[in-house]
């Protein structure tokens, strides 16, 4: 693991590196059924298990073979587990929390084969793994009843532990680095933080850790209220590997904060945007090529690091985005700041 740790950041360093598209666009073109969820393993499930994507890595791991293998040959240099429900708070929706750690595990392992088979053919192209940490279905700050601000639905200290037994399987699943992501409550990501930094103090490892947040609408702020300066001093003691921005918005409308993004941080920038906004069926109707183009401005404003899609992209889009980021300058991290730099809903820098 260290040694491809090393290549990676010092591939940072070289060019502009391509993170994989959406998982669950790609899984819904698969049309799956309850009976497909369940397989053999969760056959007599006493409840509903359709929908549970992660699960998948267990019951269906051929699709999810199939997607890694579809984005490694459209020019992905980054791998997501399939685990962005991969925790106890998520899974508990299906009854499935003590199959946590089985399932993660296996969706590691199954990222992991992808992308070292894909490396063992072309060994001056290495892939990576990031181990995906998501938002969990659950909120840290922000209170589940209108008519009570001050109720709260989890806590830190349990954010805390589900986050340190994800981590713990995505470790042994054998991943590159940690992707915090789809931020919406920074609360829950300081948890995360912390404890995949618990995790590596007690195991005697360390990841490169890659962070991000979500922008939730035209306000340029994350559902808990902070402008995209203030999210990033508020995670920037973690040192990441990366800070940036996915999902909620298309490039189109993400571009302003993007920018915001690559104009304080001191480290690597990733983004990966929605395929634009879903239309009145649900479904995303930017082209691969308007994709690109929109990220290729990105690239030659200086921008960005990593770049990828989330929802309703597909391994078109991102072979699109792999075409338009040949030759073009990564962006180098902004100097070091030794202003005090502080954080409410806005930035305080002093």
């Amino acid at each position: 693991m260290p040694d491809r740790s090393d290549r990676l950041r010092a591939l940072l360093a070289e060019r502009i590196l391509i993170l994989d598209g959406a998982m669950g666009t790609m899984i819904q073109r698969y049309k799956l059924e309850e009976a497909d969820y369940r397989g053999s393993q969760f056959k007599d499930w006493p409840s509903d298990l359709k929908g549970n994507n992660d699960l998948l890595a267990l019951t269906k791991p051929e699709v999810i073979r199939t997607i890694h293998e579809q984005y490694l040959e459209a020019g992905a240099d980054i791998l997501e587990t399939n685990t962005f429900n991969g925790n106890r708070l998520s899974q508990a929706d299906y009854g499935l929390q003590d199959h946590t750690v089985e399932i993660v595990t296996a969706a590691a392992r199954l990222a992991r084969d992808c992308a070292d088979r894909f490396t063992a053919l072309t060994p001056d192209k290495p892939r990576f793994v990031a181990g995906v940490l998501g938002p969990t279905s659950k909120t840290a700050s922000i209170s589940p009843d209108v008519n009570d601000p001050g109720a709260r639905n989890t806590h830190f200290d349990e954010l805390v532990t589900i986050y340190m037994e994800a981590t713990r399987a995505l470790i042994a699943g054998g991943v590159d680095a940690i992707l915090i992501e789809t931020i919406f409550d920074t609360l829950n990501a300081k948890a995360a933080a912390f404890a995949v930094d618990q995790v590596f103090e007690e195991d005697g490892l360390v990841l490169p850790v890659m962070i991000s947040g979500t922008i939730t609408d035209a306000s340029g702020r994350t559902l808990s209220g902070q402008t995209v300066e203030a999210f990033y001093n508020s995670l920037r003691h973690v040192r990441p590997l990366s800070i940036g921005l996915n999902c909620a918005l298309g490039p189109d409308a993400l571009r302003p904060h993007v920018e915001d993004m690559a104009r304080v941080a001191e480290v690597y920038t990733s983004f990966h945007p929605n395929a634009g906004l879903p239309n009145e069926m649900g479904e995303y109707d930017m082209t691969p090529a308007q994709m690109a183009e929109h990220i290729a401005e990105w690239a030659e404003s200086g921008f960005v690091n990593i770049v990828g899609g989330c929802c309703g992209s597909s391994p078109d889009h991102i072979r699109a985005i792999a075409a338009a980021m040949q030759g073009k300058a990564p962006r180098r991290p902004q100097d070091h700041d030794h202003r005090l730099r502080l954080s409410g809903l806005e930035a305080f820098n002093a």
